[in-house]
């Protein structure tokens, strides 16, 4: 029981602190050495796994983790003489014994920022830019990147590779650049932490609809960049409020059983009103003259939704115009499926489906768990309880998430 008590503990650790250590380690040592850095951190983790199996964990498992993987990657280097001056090692330990005093928060931070802005090197296509953040500081699996991304796993294995060795080529040191610099990558990082959250909120595997160190550790980081005078700008706020909306409803989304509740059943009085509060205090922060972002929209949907006080008395007129106002800026599949949500509420059903049928049509047309989940409510509103019943099964199908396969199997069974 011990043994898998640790286990547990490591693995959660290693999550929430892997892309601290890879930013940590690559701004002491250097961008051209991201591949020991890698190694060193996983060697860290099975090390973590095999002693404290048997023992009990350090009192700063962090540090202990972060020690490890710095000794382990100052002996690889040694050994491939790459190892820059001794010096070097001395600022590094003496810098680490400060940080182990202060929880290894302040320079972590700094360093983190750091990362995701050096990974958005403009040298690096965009692709290459989200995946390596998303890898590198995130601490993603090549699935949920590909959920992410719409992309094949495979693709974005190959893509990290090859990203690796641009980032490798083309980013000497994690200095950060300057203004101008700053605020030529910020749209890019901006995407970046919004996938990060969106993972979190809704993880696309495993057992758990929410991973909550996630999206904190998301929230954290565009707090990091609200306080920066160069990225204090409109739509970091805006991307603030949307995640402290989104937040505010986590007690919600899960019941007392540890089962999924979708957003028609949620108890509101679970809604968090501090952070719904925290959430308006940054959209008018927000506010801007000029064209909105996709954050502003989003924030705005994200806010009819915890603001309303039932399902019912939701503006969904309000938000139907604000995904059109989405499409109007950039076509998404996602953002065009999302939308027949409140159009089913605004019209009904029928028109509903024969717009989800258009889509159908489309070059961009997305046959995923949330088309035909989407496809299985019209039906069942239209009462044809048999085709429903079939897309249903096929949403079933093609999800990975435990807790979301769950819930669609129980409204499976009422039928």
């Amino acid at each position: 029981m011990e043994h898998s008590k640790n286990g547990a503990l490591v693995e959660n650790i290693f999550r929430h602190e892997y892309g601290k250590m890879i930013s940590l380690l690559t701004y002491r040592f250097g961008p051209s050495h991201i591949e020991r850095i890698e190694d060193a951190v996983q060697e860290a983790l099975i090390k973590a796994m095999q002693v404290w199996g048997y023992k009990e964990p350090p009192k700063n498992p962090t540090a202990w983790l972060l020690r490890v993987a710095k000794n382990q990657l100052i002996d690889r280097l040694r050994k491939d003489n790459k190892m820059i001056h001794e010096d070097a090692d001395f600022k590094f330990e003496r810098e680490l014994s400060v940080q182990e005093e202060v929880q290894l928060n302040d320079t972590i931070n700094d360093s983190q920022l750091k990362m995701i802005f050096a990974c958005c090197h403009p040298s690096l296509s965009q692709e290459y830019q989200i995946i390596l953040s998303l890898k590198l500081i995130g601490g993603f699996g090549n699935t949920e990147i590909a959920k992410a991304m719409l992309k094949k796993e495979e693709t974005v294995a190959k893509s990290f590779t090859r990203a690796k060795k641009r980032l490798k080529d083309n980013v000497k040191t994690l200095e950060s650049p300057i203004e101008i610099g700053l605020k030529s990558r910020l749209t890019i990082v901006l995407k970046v932490i919004y996938l990060m959250f969106s993972e979190g909120y809704a993880s696309s595997s495993g057992e758990v609809l929410i991973k909550k160190d996630i999206c904190i550790e998301a929230i954290r980081l565009a707090l990091l960049l609200a306080g920066n005078k160069y990225c204090n700008q409109p739509e970091v706020h805006a991307l603030i409020a949307l995640m402290y909306f989104h937040t505010s409803r986590f007690e919600a989304r899960i019941d007392s059983s540890g089962e999924m509740v979708d957003l028609e059943h949620q108890d509101r009085k679970l809604y968090d009103k501090e952070l719904i509060q925290i959430g308006m205090q940054h959209l008018d922060r927000a506010a801007v003259k000029t064209a909105l972002s996709d954050y502003h929209l989003q924030a705005a949907v994200s806010y009819f939704h915890c603001s309303a006080m039932n399902f019912e008395d939701t503006d969904w007129k309000a938000i139907l115009r604000l995904y059109d106002l989405q499409l109007e800026r950039q076509y998404s599949p996602i953002i065009q499926l999302n939308r027949i949500v409140p159009f089913h509420k605004v019209y009904g059903a029928k028109m509903a489906l024969a717009e989800l049928n258009d889509f159908v049509k489309s070059p961009y047309f997305l046959g995923n768990a949330l088309f035909y989940a989407i496809k299985a409510e019209l039906l069942a509103d239209l009462k044809n309880s048999k085709a429903s019943k079939e897309a249903l099964k096929n949403a079933i199908a093609l999800t990975q998430n435990e807790l979301e396969r769950k819930h669609l199997n129980k409204k499976l069974k009422t039928f």
